[in-house]
């Protein structure tokens, strides 16, 4: 039983990770429930819900924070219109529903078409969608970090 237990831990762990690489993964959430399947593994006796838990768990939230704001910033320093970040929003929802490209795509063609829409001016709005898709970027390069601290966390959390 508690080599299963250890095997849906390492499981979670790396699909959470896989998730930040490829959209449609909830990875960092997958990272916190292996995290605290682990923890519940001895009881909670190595890793407990405080402070290291919650810590994880504010972690993870942040996480999800990032994945949000980093396109609309993207798209803000491109001088995205209002409607712009709304169709980057939409298009991020939409894509969802058309697997890995969608999720790519959708953002960019969602903030595209907003700014079109708000100014009518083709290549504005084609570098908003630039802008947005290097806003996912990043935000896919925060959330890595912050995977990578929860792990170090947790460990340091478990030997110590």
């Amino acid at each position: 039983m508690t080599l299963l237990l250890w095997l849906a831990v390492l499981v979670l762990i790396l699909v959470g990770i896989a998730g930040l690489v490829f959209p449609g993964l909830p990875g960092t959430p997958l990272v916190f429930a292996g995290l605290v399947l682990a923890a519940w593994s001895d009881d909670f006796a190595s890793v407990g819900w405080w402070p290291t838990l919650v810590v994880l768990g504010l972690l993870t939230a942040l996480s999800l924070v990032v994945d949000v704001v980093a396109a609309a910033l993207g798209a803000q320093r491109m001088g995205a219109s209002g409607k712009a970040l709304w169709g980057a929003t939409l298009g991020g929802v939409v894509g969802v529903f058309f697997g890995l490209a969608g999720l790519v795509i959708g953002p960019f063609v969602g903030a595209a078409l907003g700014q079109f829409a708000a100014n009518r001016d083709l290549l504005h709005a084609g570098r908003v969608g630039v802008g947005t898709l290097f806003g996912l970027f990043i935000g896919a390069v925060l959330k890595l970090a912050v995977t990578v601290t929860m792990l170090g966390v947790f460990v340091a959390a478990w030997f110590i």
